[in-house]
C-alpha cells in the first residue's frame, strides 16, 4: 500500500472513530437530566475531532486512551513532565539507554508509554550500538504550548551524538531536534506524558 493510502486509510479511519464518538455524546446528550452543550463547545469538540483527523493524518496513527495503566510518578506541572521525559529521553549511552527507556516508561502512559517500551526492547538487543559505544547527549532548549492543542508542547532539543568505538560520528556538530509531547492529568492532578511524536 502505497503512503498515500495509507494517510488516507489512517484518516478514514479516524474520522470514523470521531463520528463514532460524536455520535455517543449526542445520544448521551439527549438522555433525561443531561445538559444539552452550548454552541462554543460544540465548536470546539468539532475543531478537535478536525484536529485529531489531521494529526491521525501526518502521523498515521489514532491516539488512543489506555485506562487503568500504573504509573510510578508524575509532575506538578505540565511543562516539569515534559522536561524531565525530554531530559531523560536524550541523554544515554550504550550501557544504559534501555535502562533509562524502562524507567521512563513507568511514568508515563499511552503512545508514549508503548513508544519507549518498544525502544527499549529495541535497544537491548541492538549489536551495532553497543559495539560501537554510542552515546547522546544534549539539553532541552524551548519548551512552547501548541496553539489550539491543549495539553500538546513543542520541545526543542539540542544534541550530540558520540561513539567511542567507532570513527561514524566523529566530528559531528550538536543538531536541533523538534517533539511534540502531549501530557494527560492524572486523578490525583499530577501530570505524565501520554504521548511523544519526534518530529525531526
Amino acid at each position: 500500500m502505497s503512503a498515500r493510502l495509507r494517510r488516507r486509510a489512517v484518516a478514514v479511519a479516524a474520522v470514523a472513530l470521531a463520528v463514532g464518538l460524536a455520535g455517543c455524546s449526542l445520544s448521551a446528550a439527549r438522555r433525561p437530566g443531561a445538559a444539552s452543550a452550548t454552541t462554543g463547545e460544540s465548536t470546539r469538540a468539532g475543531s478537535s475531532v478536525a484536529a485529531k483527523v489531521a494529526r491521525a493524518d501526518q502521523t498515521h496513527e489514532v491516539p488512543t486512551p489506555a485506562p487503568g495503566q500504573r504509573v510510578a510518578g508524575g509532575w506538578r506541572r505540565p511543562t516539569d513532565a515534559v522536561y524531565v521525559f525530554a531530559t531523560q529521553y536524550i541523554n544515554w549511552n550504550s550501557q544504559d539507554v534501555s535502562v533509562r527507556l524502562r524507567a521512563l516508561a513507568r511514568v508515563c502512559v499511552g503512545q508514549a508509554r508503548a513508544a519507549v517500551t518498544q525502544a527499549a526492547t529495541g535497544t537491548a538487543s541492538d549489536y551495532e550500538l553497543k559495539q560501537g559505544g554510542l552515546a547522546n547527549a544534549g539539553t532541552v532548549e524551548a519548551i512552547a504550548p501548541v496553539a489550539g492543542q491543549p495539553h500538546e508542547y513543542a520541545v526543542v532539543t539540542r544534541e550530540r551524538t558520540t561513539a567511542t568505538r567507532s570513527a561514524d560520528y566523529q566530528g559531528l556538530a550538536p543538531a536541533w531536534h523538534l517533539a511534540l509531547a502531549t501530557v494527560t492529568q492524572l486523578k490525583g492532578g499530577l501530570w505524565v506524558l501520554s504521548d511523544w511524536q519526534p518530529e525531526s
